[in-house]
């Protein structure tokens, strides 16, 4: 009877799990694509300037600036800094500026002490814009041409000072298909949409593939150079907003920008390790919380498939009507998660099979939420583009 009551029990928990870890994620507010004619109908259209960083970015800057530059909103400009890149993206740049009189291409300073990449990147892009909204979009990001349109009307509509939106992540490669809806499942836990848009909670967070602030804004919490040793810029920047009064929004951007961030293991295993650890390292009761999470996700990993398996075996084995009860409880909790994963991938526009790697995704999150708690305990740091980062 002790294997069906531990049966029983890990079925009713892994049931509360699953359902709350998928029922954590409310963006109430979308952004649907708005044509300019709706603002030129309204007399509406101030200046914006789109500023994007680009650090050897050359398998994604000619698309992203691309999409910027065929933006049906009918004032704006666009603002590229080459942030000492050493592959092809300064000469893609330099025939894009030819081509085009609103882009202007800035060569990046060399790093300060006491800057972070990212942050003294923008800051040097917003020394040069003219524009009455700034808007930050990184490299890998692209923009259906109603995207500046529809996210300048729905910052009106909701009287944002700032406005961030969740882009549509592309998915390619079979570790993308694989691992990143189990990534964005877990981020999905880490915060509340409906709290960060709520103005009396502290809850901030923004997603720097795309910010949209107000010029006046920015300026009066000090813009980057506030700042400027944060990696994980852009929740310090949503954080000074909330912090001193303004208004922060976040928003589903999917119908209108997508992001392809990663298209290997090995970049994907770079990019998240660094971004897990950073985001971390100042957070030792969230580390603690992600170091327990990635151990039952590899217990999940290796006990899942196991579980139906050991019913079976028991069942072979005289197990009788015990047996096929803890059968049937694996099979059931194996449809609900598949179930729920499936979901989770038609939303991200893949085929709803890939939920047969959950257990295979969920280890290689697992792993990496790991790797980056060592790296944090250990003081040791992270490379990211050529750039060492450490908390020491």
């Amino acid at each position: 009877m002790l294997p069906l009551i531990i049966s029983t029990l890990v079925f009713l928990i892994g049931v509360a799990i699953i359902y709350w870890l998928h029922n954590q994620y409310h963006l109430d507010i979308i952004v649907e694509p708005v044509p300019s004619t709706t603002l030129r109908a309204k007399g509406a259209a101030p200046l914006i300037s789109v500023c994007i960083p680009a650090r050897n970015e050359e398998r994604n800057i000619g698309r992203c600036v691309e999409a910027v530059l065929a933006q049906d909103y009918p004032n704006f400009e666009v603002i590229v800094l080459d942030d000492r890149s050493t592959d092809a993206t300064p000469g893609v740049l330099r025939d894009f500026a030819v081509q085009n009189d609103r882009l202007k291409v800035l060569q990046g300073a060399d790093l300060p002490a006491g800057w972070a990449g990212k942050p003294h990147a923008l800051h040097q892009t917003t020394k040069v814009a003219r524009g009455e909204w700034l808007c930050f979009i990184d490299a890998d990001t692209f923009l259906v041409p109603q995207a500046l349109s529809a996210t300048y009307a729905k910052a009106v509509e909701t009287r944002a000072d700032m406005l961030t939106l969740m882009t549509f992540q592309i998915l390619g490669s079979f570790w993308e298909k694989a691992v990143m809806p189990l990534v964005m499942t877990a981020l999905s836990v880490g915060f509340s949409p409906r709290k960060v848009n709520d103005p009396s909670t502290r809850d901030a967070i923004a997603n720097g593939q795309f910010i949209f602030i107000k010029r006046t804004v920015y300026g009066a919490i000090g813009g980057h150079e506030r700042v400027k040793d944060q990696i994980v810029e852009d929740k310090a920047i949503s954080e000074q907003v909330k912090w001193n009064g303004y208004r922060l929004v976040v928003a589903d951007g999917m119908q209108v920008a997508s992001t392809r961030m990663y298209t290997s293991l090995p970049e994907m295993w770079e990019g998240w390790t660094k971004n897990i650890y950073l985001g971390l390292s100042d957070h030792p009761s969230m580390l603690l919380l992600g170091a327990f999470g990635a151990t039952l996700a590899v217990l999940a990993a290796l006990a899942l498939p196991a579980w139906p398996l050991l019913g079976l075996t028991w069942l072979l084995n005289g197990g009788g009507w015990q047996a096929a009860a803890v059968m049937a409880e694996s099979a059931l909790l194996w449809a609900y998660l598949l179930r729920v994963r499936a979901g989770v991938a038609q939303k991200m526009k893949i085929s709803g099979w890939w939920a047969l790697s959950t257990p295979l995704g969920a280890g290689v999150f697992a792993a990496m939420m790991l790797t980056s708690a060592w790296k944090v305990l250990s003081g040791q740091g992270v490379t990211w583009k050529g750039r060492v980062y450490s908390k020491k």
